[in-house]
């Protein structure tokens, strides 16, 4: 049976530690489902770890309906998230729901889309319409030209202000779930004790509800260094399932994250 909405509150409002992976295609979908991991995120960093682009943002609304359909196929038992590529959802709420829908019929059940306050209208009207939302704040990697690069956001007193605001618009908007992406971890702690749905952090804080990786990341694919939210398992013997395994038992643990790869 499928992973629900319903199931990650019940995980949240137990303490049950959410893991998040993210996934492009239905082999690495089918084994990371075996290894445990609860959400399969679709992400558009598929435009940097799949595609070989410098950021997500020349991703496209058919890319991320193919790679969704794809994992869908491969997993039946995870929760299944999808981004909303870059262009999609900075416009107007009539316009984003049109976008949702072929991430929806390709077989997501909830939609992520990056932004802080401005993006709570548009929250609002997609959940309205039986759309479920993750609203991403923080470091939004679709806004990295305007923040000049990849780059810890929240540790000037105002910007703590905008974006813990920007958590509270959004979840009374009707997001249900909200991501946290490199954020000084107190800040994301603070955040995540105020807000009544689940968290996911990615350099962010032990705090959260859970916490996301890059799959590249964790199997010993991506960047030399990695950046200081990710982790390394490929030293794990046993082959990729069980180096994801060892992710979602630290998660689980609460060894991942510790302060070596928070903010």
């Amino acid at each position: 049976m499928r992973t629900t909405l319903t199931d990650l509150r019940k995980m949240h409002a137990a303490r049950q530690p959410i893991v998040v992976l993210t996934s492009y295609d239905a082999s690495f979908a089918r084994v990371s489902q075996a290894a445990g991991v609860d959400v399969l995120l679709v992400g558009d960093s598929l435009g940097m770890v799949i595609q070989g682009h410098d950021s997500p943002n020349p991703v496209t609304l058919a890319d991320m309906a193919y790679h969704v359909a794809a994992v869908r196929r491969g997993a039946d038992r995870a929760f299944l998230l999808a981004d909303m590529p870059f262009g999609t959802s900075q416009v107007t709420p009539e316009e984003t729901f049109r976008n949702a829908v072929p991430l929806i019929q390709a077989g997501a059940q909830m939609i992520k889309l990056e932004g802080g306050s401005e993006m709570a209208a548009t929250v609002s009207f997609l959940v309205s319409r039986g759309i479920p939302v993750c609203a991403h704040i923080g470091m939004t990697p679709q806004s990295h030209h305007q923040f000049g690069g990849f780059r810890v956001q929240g540790r000037a007193p105002e910007a703590a202000q905008r974006l813990t605001e920007a958590a509270q618009a959004l979840v009374q908007a009707g997001a249900a779930m909200l991501l946290m992406e490199c954020m000084p971890e107190p800040l994301a702690r603070a955040i995540a004790g105020q807000v009544d749905v689940p968290t996911i952090g990615i350099g962010a804080s032990s705090a959260c509800s859970g916490q996301v990786l890059v799959l590249q990341d964790v199997i010993g694919l991506g960047p030399v260094p990695l950046p200081r939210l990710a982790k390394r398992y490929d030293h794990v013997a046993g082959g990729i399932g069980q180096m994801i395994s060892a992710y979602v038992q630290d998660v689980r643990s609460g060894i991942f994250p510790d302060l070596q790869h928070c903010y």
